[in-house]
């Protein structure tokens, strides 16, 4: 049994088969003229070539034409596609031909590389195992099936389909290549997680605080290392048959917390199985590291955009590349006045349903060509709060609430949650529909629901979704976009729902909650008015009929809340000036409201900043 063998040697063994060269290494380069940049492959193999030919560093026969191009593949090369293997080896080959030419290929590791290293194998593809099938070693396979037996206290043939099933021809071979010492894992483990070029970084999920805390080095050297140093880790185990290539990473902890070693176990043995259960806990692996973080793209601008420029200043760059999260249009957008620029664009289109698009960055120029050769530049990421049809942008939405045809109106009946008689409606402007929620308005020239629309707006908050000004059968309010799809807070509580799948905190976006009600002094808030997109958890505010009072403080719900006014609140309320104030809202609000919202906006700078707290 090689459980037998001395694990001291093996995990030296193991050690020294990870590639020399893999510290130090560079990851910040200066000077370089053009940057291509691609993202998420996925197996995408003919969609990634005619991407890298239409941004010439590809020619027909396959050879690098880039020149001095420095090319960034962003990640997420392996998974749910059926070419992966190809497109490693075009890129091995690429990186050679490219150094010849004095330019370079830098291929980034994304969550995907990180799954694959570390044995969770949820979304590899048949294809991607059946590329390794004329590799697999007979007897290893034989091994593994005896234990996978032995595990199931089964007779052979009651468990060979379902092995056959989970396991397919290639999927050991596949297994053994991305060891620390197999030729696809010893070349991602020499790569960077992040680069920066000519001030720009490149990284696969996003900047998360964690990258503010630990900076670039920590990153690079730190994060990295943990990584290369649990997939070594976990082949040391699974030669030890502690582990097997068979077991779910789900259960690594378990098995790892359940090993009852023997009296005479060696030490080294025992201290494997600490390291694999440390190791299974490293950032590297979690929500917030750099490889799984989607806040920079989905978190609101008032909770995300400090967060980004701290975690800019710390690796000393200027702005952000970064893919893993597909933009909404398939097409390569920009945030924050294009210091983050998201390139995930869904090459893998019968998963995805997006095409190949190429980032190039030359000198000031930024510009993008897609895998069929449209040139384009880079839009920003649109607003949208509330699930609609994709081409019903919010400018589009705008203009059917305020001048659709309204096709039904019903009314809904006071409560004893001392909320204005609302009315629902039904409105389309002949290609779309929609439902939207009217509140008539109390005084001549007040319109709270369109002010707290515009005041979110303002503050980059997107949690309320459209509102305009809107007569109805003479009567003049407040009419508000009511999304399908949705959750409000009675549901989700009482249900136990957490939105662990939320790529922004629901505990972040409370926080910024809190602080909204407290400038637009909101009287009205309930659970009832607090929804959530049942697929994404961002949090919607509705109905704001009970909000801008002629008062300063905070409503009385809201005196004992810890409030976290953070950076980016502080930098939005200090914008906005008392001229900023008249300009945005002296037609939806009187002098007495707007005189009391400077005030708390005061309130609000001077208020000292308490954490969020907790995520949930």
């Amino acid at each position: 049994m090689l459980r037998k063998i001395n694990i001291y040697l093996l995990i030296l063994i193991a050690l020294m088969s990870l590639p020399q060269t893999a510290w130090p290494r560079e990851w910040r380069f200066d000077g370089v003229d053009r940057v291509v940049a691609i993202a998420d492959i996925h197996g995408a193999y003919d969609a990634m070539v005619s991407t890298l030919q239409s941004a010439d560093v590809l020619d027909a026969e396959l050879t690098w034409t880039g020149g001095t191009t420095n090319l960034v593949i962003v990640g997420d090369i392996l998974d749910r596609g059926p070419k992966s293997r190809a497109a490693m080896d075009l890129l091995m080959r690429l990186e050679g031909e490219a150094e010849s030419a004095g330019g370079r290929v830098h291929v980034l590791i994304g969550n995907h590389e990180s799954m694959i290293l570390t044995g969770d194998m949820r979304y590899v593809s048949a294809q991607e195992y059946a590329a390794f099938a004329e590799d697999e070693d007979r007897a290893e396979r034989r091994r593994w099936f005896e234990i996978y037996v032995k595990q199931q206290h089964a007779e052979e043939g009651t468990v060979r389909a379902e092995f056959d099933r989970y396991y397919p021809p290639g999927y050991f071979a596949m297994r053994r290549a991305f060891r620390p010492d197999g030729v696809y894992g010893r070349w991602l483990l020499e790569k960077n997680i992040i680069v920066v070029i000519n001030g720009t970084a490149f990284v696969h999920g996003g900047l998360s605080p964690e990258v503010t805390r630990i900076g670039l080095d920590g990153v690079n050297q730190g994060l990295q290392k943990e990584l290369a140093d649990f997939a070594g880790v976990l082949d040391v185990l699974t030669d030890a048959e502690i582990l097997s290539p068979t077991d779910s990473h789900y259960k690594y902890e378990s098995i790892l917390n359940n090993f009852m070693p023997a009296l005479s176990e060696d030490p080294v043995i025992m201290h494997a199985v600490s390291a694999g259960i440390r190791l299974n806990e490293s950032e590297i692996l979690g929500v917030d590291g750099p490889l799984w973080y989607r806040s920079n793209v989905k978190c609101p601008g008032i909770i995300e955009e400090h967060r980004l420029d701290a975690a800019l200043a710390a690796i000393g760059a200027d702005r952000v590349v970064v893919g893993h999260t597909p933009t909404p249009n398939r097409k390569v957008l920009q945030r924050f006045g294009g210091r983050l620029i998201e390139i995930d664009t869904g090459m893998l289109n019968f998963y995805y349903s997006g095409t190949g698009h190429a980032l190039i960055l030359e000198g000031e120029s930024v510009s993008v060509t897609s895998q069929a050769g449209v040139k384009s530049s880079v839009p920003d990421h649109p607003r949208q709060v509330g699930r609609r049809s994709s081409g019903l942008t919010t400018e589009k939405l705008q203009r059917l609430l305020e001048t659709g045809e309204i096709l039904t109106i019903g009314k809904v009946p006071p409560n004893k949650r001392k909320m204005p008689l609302r009315t629902e409606v039904e409105i389309s402007d002949g290609k779309y529909t929609v439902n939207a929620i009217f509140h008539k308005r109390e005084a001549k020239g007040i319109y709270p629901g369109v002010a707290a629309y515009r005041m979110d707006r303002l503050l980059e908050l997107d949690m309320v979704p459209v509102t305009v000004k809107r007569e109805i059968k003479g009567s003049g309010g407040s009419l508000q976009f009511m999304p399908d799809n949705i959750m409000d807070e009675t549901i989700r509580s009482s249900s136990g729902q957490v939105g662990s799948s939320s790529s922004c905190s629901i505990t972040d976006q409370w926080a910024a909650m809190y602080v909204f009600d407290v400038l637009v002094y909101n009287e009205g808030r309930t659970q009832q008015r607090m929804l959530y997109d049942k697929s994404t958890w961002r949090l919607m505010l509705s109905e704001h009929e009970r909000t801008f009072a002629n008062k300063k403080g905070r409503p009385s719900h809201l005196k004992k809340v810890s409030l976290a006014v953070n950076d980016g609140w502080k930098n939005a309320l200090t914008e906005m000036t008392d001229q900023v104030l008249q300009d945005n809202f002296s037609d939806v609000l009187d002098k007495r409201r707007l005189g009391a919202l400077a005030a708390r906006r005061d309130q609000l700078l001077a208020t000292k900043s308490q954490p969020a707290g907790r995520k949930k």
